[in-house]
């Protein structure tokens, strides 16, 4: 961030306060994998409140200002804006503090009773939130996401070609999504986008929300960068979000458990293959550091979708997956391997 950029930033957020620069601190905060950057402000009085940075060269600030306005007016649980400068890319917003969820895993109790708490929270932004003024998650949105794998992971890091599976694997996973009621979705709901504050969760980085698929959130917080839970764990989880969707009316009764199960797995194999592209592509294109080391993690998560779609004894699904088992994993691996040399 250049020395300009930094003075005109520290400038406008202390002219917002009615203050001078001399009257502020500025501190670096959290950082982000997009090109946004936070910065904490303590004021004369030794409240806080945090700077986000994001250039509009490189991104747009405006979706994350309407939807947190329209999310708090819905009672949710997101920062306050307090003042925006789209032109520059500045924005003045509610200090959460440092405890993203991710922080209290500390023991399997803490851990089962956050991630339930996390799913209530994904109910209540489900019934509250209008989903029909945000981008569609349609076909081709799907389509696109699923293709960063075979793009990024596959081609330009492993150089490995797809399976002849994959064109069917992809239909399916994009049609089991297209399936599901569409609802509000967060769409990186995962507990580092979840802030302990004030003993609530707070939502942050929304600016990504589409309306799409009911499941898409769950499985963004069950199949996320921390925990990998056990087919049981899973599933039980899965199944208090069903109850609760059928008794909320998000989801049809006529939907029974095991269906929406087998939905979940599907949408969480489309996430993971998403994700995988998208953290290669991070490293590649965009020379992000650390995100490399996380692709085994979710190769695990990978694994445990697959194994429970390819029951389904549908051909395409058992063949890439053991596809995936036998050649995708051991590349990925040995590429892990021969970068650590």
């Amino acid at each position: 961030m250049s020395s300009y950029r930094i003075d005109a930033l520290t400038t406008w957020a202390a002219q917002q306060n009615g203050l001078t620069k001399a009257d502020i601190t500025l501190s670096s905060a959290v950082g982000d994998a997009s090109f946004r950057r936070y910065f904490r402000l303590t004021l004369p009085n030794g409240t806080t409140q945090v700077v986000m940075d994001a250039p509009p060269e490189q991104e747009d600030s405006l979706p994350f200002v309407t939807i947190a306005k329209r999310w708090h007016s819905a009672g949710l649980p997101v920062p306050n804006v307090h003042a925006a400068n789209l032109a520059d890319g500045f924005l003045l917003l509610e200090d959460l503090g440092d405890t993203p969820l991710q922080t209290l895993f500390t023991d399997p109790k803490a851990t089962q009773s956050y991630h339930e708490q996390a799913i209530s929270l994904i109910a209540k932004l489900q019934n509250r939130a209008d989903p029909s003024p945000l981008p569609a998650y349609d076909y081709a949105l799907l389509g696109r996401e699923l293709d960063l794998f075979p793009e990024w992971c596959l081609s330009a890091w492993l150089t490995l070609t797809p399976p002849d599976s994959w064109p069917a694997m992809r239909e399916q996973l994009v049609q089991q999504a297209l399936a599901q009621p569409v609802v509000t979705v967060h769409r990186d709901f995962d507990a580092m986008n979840l802030m302990v504050h004030n003993q609530r969760l707070f939502m942050i980085d929304f600016q990504d929300a589409v309306a799409g698929p009911l499941s898409y959130d769950l499985v963004s917080l069950l199949r996320g960068r921390y925990c990998r839970f056990t087919s049981e764990q899973f599933s039980n989880l899965v199944n208090a979000f069903y109850q609760q969707a059928c008794r909320d009316g998000r989801l049809s009764s006529h939907v029974d458990a095991a269906a929406f199960l087998s939905q979940c797995h599907a949408m969480a194999a489309q996430r993971s293959l998403k994700v995988l592209g998208i953290f290669c592509r991070l490293t590649l294109r965009d020379h992000k550091q650390g995100y490399l080391e996380r692709l085994p993690h979710f190769m695990d998560h990978l694994d445990d979708s697959l194994s429970a779609l390819s029951c389904s004894k549908v051909p395409e699904q058992a063949a890439f997956a053991e596809w995936a088992n036998l050649t995708l994993r051991p590349a990925i691996m040995n590429r892990l391997a021969d970068m650590a040399l």
